[in-house]
C-alpha cells in the first residue's frame, strides 16, 4: 500500500511539471536566452549578419572611452532627476492629504482610477498630444500664454536645450505619479492606524505626524518605488525618441538617452556587438546604483534599531 502511494505521489509530482512545462520554456526561450545571448555578442563584432568574432573586452574599453555615452548618460539622469522629484513630491503630497485623518476624504478609489489613468495611456498617443500643444508656431499653450500676456514671445519648448529635457521630465512625472500615488497609499492603508489615532490625541501637526510616522514606516515602499523608477528611467526611450527628433535627441543631443544611443548602434549602424556592449554597461550603472540604495536604506533601519 505504501508503494502505491508514492507511485501515486511521483505521477502527481509529474503532472506538476507538465503544467508548469509551458512557463518554464517561454521563459527560457524569451528570457534566459536573449540576456546570455546579448551578454555573448558584447565580446563580439557581431554586426547582424555572419559569424560574430570575438573581440574581448575592445566594445566595453569603447564604450568607457567614448564622451556621448557619458553625455547620454547624464542626460538619462537629468531628465528622470526631475522626473522623479516632481513625481515623488506629487505623490507624496496627495498621500498626505488622502491619509489625514482629520480631511476624512471620501472617494478615493475613484481618485486613484483618475491619476493612474495617464499611466494607461499609450506613450505614442502622449507624445503626440504633447507634441501637438507644445508646438512652437500653433501649439495650445504658447497661444494661452501669450494671449494672456504671460509670455511676450512663444518658446519653443522642444527646440530649446534650456526647456526640452525638463518638458520631458514633466510629462514623464504626469504619467507616472499615479503608480507612486498608489504604492505609497498601499503602504499608509498598511500601517496602523493607532498610530495616528494616539498622535492626534497628543496633539502632533500634520507634518510631525508625517515625519515621525508615515515616513519611517514607508521606506520598504519609497525602497521599491525608487528601484523601479531607477530602472525605468535609465531606459527611457519612448517619449523622447517620439518627441524629439527619433535617435538625433535634438535639440543638439540634450534629449538623447542612453538607450536611444544604444537603438542607434543597434539597429541604425548595425553595431550589435558594440550596442550590446552598451546594454551590458548600463545594466551594471543600474546594479551598482540599486545597491547603495538598498546598503543607505539598510544601514538606516540598523542604525534605528540601535
Amino acid at each position: 500500500m505504501r508503494e502505491k502511494k508514492s507511485v501515486k505521489k511521483r505521477d502527481i509530482n509529474k503532472t506538476g511539471y507538465l503544467f508548469v512545462a509551458p512557463f518554464v520554456i517561454v521563459f527560457l526561450i524569451f528570457c534566459v536566452y536573449p540576456v546570455l545571448r546579448t551578454l555573448y555578442l558584447s565580446f563580439t563584432d557581431y554586426q547582424g549578419f555572419g559569424e560574430p568574432a570575438l573581440v574581448g573586452f575592445s566594445n566595453y574599453t569603447r564604450v568607457f572611452s567614448d564622451k556621448f555615452f557619458w553625455r547620454d548618460l547624464w542626460n538619462t539622469v537629468k531628465i528622470w532627476g526631475v522626473n522623479i522629484v516632481l513625481q515623488l513630491g506629487l505623490a507624496f503630497l496627495l498621500t498626505i492629504v488622502f491619509s489625514d485623518i482629520k480631511y476624512k476624504i471620501r472617494g478615493l478609489s475613484v481618485f486613484r482610477a483618475l491619476f493612474y489613468l495617464p499611466n494607461l495611456i499609450a506613450a505614442t498617443s502622449v507624445a503626440f498630444l504633447f507634441k501637438t500643444l507644445l508646438d512652437w508656431k500653433y501649439g495650445t499653450i504658447n497661444q494661452i500664454f501669450t494671449s494672456s500676456g504671460i509670455l511676450s514671445n512663444a518658446i519653443d519648448w522642444l527646440g530649446s536645450t534650456s526647456t526640452a529635457p525638463y518638458v520631458l521630465s514633466i510629462i514623464g512625472a504626469w504619467m507616472w505619479f499615479g503608480n507612486s500615488f498608489i504604492m505609497l497609499m498601499a503602504g499608509v492603508q498598511g500601517i496602523s492606524k493607532d498610530y495616528y489615532e494616539a498622535a492626534a490625541i497628543d496633539g502632533a501637526g500634520r507634518w510631525k505626524v508625517f515625519l515621525k510616522i508615515t515616513l519611517p514606516l514607508l521606506k520598504p515602499i519609497l525602497l521599491y518605488v525608487g528601484i523601479t523608477s531607477l530602472i525605468g528611467g535609465l531606459q527611457m526611450f519612448d517619449l523622447p525618441f517620439l518627441m524629439c527628433g527619433g535617435t538625433i535627441g535634438n535639440p543638439s543631443g540634450s534629449t538623447q538617452t542612453v538607450v536611444m544611443y544604444l537603438y542607434k548602434f543597434g539597429f541604425e549602424t548595425n553595431q550589435v556587438g558594440f550596442a550590446s556592449a552598451i546594454a551590458y554597461t548600463l545594466f551594471l550603472i543600474i546594479l551598482v546604483i540599486s545597491v547603495i540604495q538598498f546598503k543607505i536604506m539598510y544601514r538606516k533601519e540598523k542604525g534605528e534599531q540601535k
